[in-house]
């Protein structure tokens, strides 16, 4: 991965219930020169007035997304709900728990990474521009359990395991579209996050991994 800064600082929002979390974070990311907290919410319905109020040229890169918050839905609820309506849309999940069910759920929910909030500040910046830049990105001791063993996959979220399933049947695009009542456009994206965390090269190679995939499953 790149080590040089962006040309523009990675637009960020914080949504944490607690206001000192929130203030030790942004004093963090003001010691770099390639973040900029733009952002903040202490709850999903502040988080989504926020996101709703910027321009489509305002929004921010990457949204850093506290487990369990008061006063409304948690961050893996949110974080589900924001990538169904935007599967572009970039979360981090900044976490206590280092449990592997709740990072299993907020990997299934769509959130591209999951770090410990007692991680050293150097982890939690090198995991927002991992995300940032396209890439996964799992605290080690996470990792290492999430992923033992040589039958371990990626994860893929709730919703793009059904495109999966579909693409598996041999439905096209738009017949997925119609199907789940979502944009072609939508679809496509979610194609695209399929091919990234499989590491796949191309489409031929995600048709051929889906229909396998189907096969494997009996779907």
């Amino acid at each position: 991965m790149p080590t040089d800064s962006p040309e523009r600082p990675i637009k960020l929002m914080i949504v944490d219930d607690h206001a000192v979390v929130r203030d030790g974070l942004k004093a963090v990311f003001a010691m770099a020169d390639d973040l900029l907290v733009i952002a903040e919410a202490g709850n999903s319905t502040e988080a989504l007035s926020r996101l709703r109020d910027c321009p489509p040229d305002g929004a921010p890169d990457v949204v850093l997304m506290d487990v369990g918050m008061k006063g409304g839905e948690s961050g893996i609820d949110l974080t589900a709900r924001l990538l169904d309506e935007d599967p572009e849309r970039v979360v981090l999940m900044l976490s206590m728990h280092d449990g592997t069910e709740i990072a299993q759920r907020a990997l299934r929910a769509g959130a591209r990474g999951y770090v410990l909030k007692d991680s050293p500040s150097s982890e939690i910046l090198h995991a927002i521009r991992t995300v940032y830049a396209g890439g996964t990105f799992l605290s080690p001791a996470m990792a290492a359990r999430l992923f033992r063993g040589p039958s371990a996959r990626p994860l893929l979220s709730d919703r793009e395991q059904h495109v999966l399933s579909f693409l598996g049947q041999g439905l096209a695009s738009k017949q997925i579209a119609n199907t789940l009542n979502l944009s072609v456009r939508t679809v496509e994206s979610h194609r695209q996050n399929i091919r990234r965390k499989l590491n796949l090269a191309g489409q031929a190679e995600l048709i051929k991994y889906a229909v396998e995939n189907a096969a494997r499953t009996g779907g």
